[in-house]
């Protein structure tokens, strides 16, 4: 495929049928990435007639090809998190900004971070994947956020080989809130073997929901304050949030005056349901976690929690 006829297309798959990995694309032409997330805006890209009637499909060679040829923005900002804390807020708030392209969770980065590509290959298939991301499909976008799934952070030092200067940021929340949200509906990481091997894993077996979602939740909030301390990160907590959107976020994102005021249209929204009005949930989730749950987080996450506390007031 030759170079221009990718313009305006953004890649929603890489995987491995053969012995070559191989891309998906998808046709966006100048519409912008509103939903919460990525998945989201594919599967309504797909509904229409051209993109159920024209598939792209490229080697992953593409991906270098598109970085060399016309290379799109490079990351202004990472946002980590501990998953079910805020972080899809932040990025909700972002994508208010018609400068910004704000990419959520996308399949395609989390498949390259994790897959067994040759070092200097796998490097150059990120950087092209997020220079496609970052194409400037209506002529005003300035800067490119990334969310990424909440296991990510464990793949932090590759993005920092990729990306030394772009600043990133760490979300989380108390923990009990986190695992009673996903008691009541798990997140894929909470599901044993549901998405393969990641930096979650301990070795220990399976003893109950509540041990593992905890176990789970205590190593993604020790990666994730270990990487705060080795690279820097900023750690914000849920208790922050929506106002520090308009305080140190808002310098940490480089906003503008206007901008600081902007953001907050989508503050009183819901921010996975963006036609529900968002209601602090906090007091339910803890008085719905039981006495099982709380034990378990006590002893699995509490004390890398109050680590991260630490970290941030200090």
């Amino acid at each position: 495929m030759e170079r221009l006829n990718l313009e305006g297309w953004l890649p929603i798959r890489v995987w491995q049928p053969t012995a070559e990995w191989q891309v998906d694309w998808c046709w966006f032409g100048d519409a912008p990435l509103h939903q919460p997330f990525f998945r989201e805006a594919v599967e309504e890209r797909l509904r229409l007639p051209f993109n159920q009637a024209f598939r792209r499909q490229t080697p992953l060679s593409a991906l270098v090809d598109w970085q060399a040829g016309r290379p799109g923005l490079a990351p202004s900002a990472f946002i980590f998190h501990a998953s079910r804390c805020g972080s899809t807020l932040i990025s909700q708030m972002l994508a208010r900004l018609d400068n910004h392209i704000v990419v959520s969770e996308p399949p395609p980065l989390d498949a390259l971070l994790r897959s067994d590509l040759p070092a200097s290959a796998r490097r150059a298939a990120i950087a092209g994947l997020l220079s496609a991301y970052g194409q400037q499909r209506r002529g005003v976008e300035q800067r490119l956020v990334i969310k990424l799934d909440a296991w990510n952070i464990g793949e932090l030092a590759l993005l920092r080989e990729l990306y030394p200067q772009t600043p990133w940021l760490f979300v989380y929340r108390e923990p009990l809130e986190i695992a009673v949200s996903h008691l009541r509906r798990p997140g894929m990481h909470m599901v044993p073997g549901m998405i393969g091997a990641s930096v979650l894993d301990d070795g220990l077996p399976f003893e109950g929901q509540e041990n593992y979602i905890a176990r789970r939740l205590g190593r993604l909030l020790e990666t994730g304050l270990a990487q705060c301390r080795e690279w820097a990160g900023l750690a914000v907590n849920y208790s922050e949030l929506p106002d520090a959107m308009a305080g140190h976020l808002a310098d940490f994102f480089a906003l503008e005056g206007g901008q600081r005021q902007q953001v907050f249209a989508a503050a009183g929204q819901h921010a996975k349901q963006p036609s529900q009005v968002f209601v602090g949930d906090g007091a339910d989730k803890q008085r719905e976690a039981s006495a099982l749950l709380r034990e378990q987080v006590e002893q699995w996450a509490r004390e890398p929690y109050a680590a991260l506390e630490r970290l941030r007031q200090a």
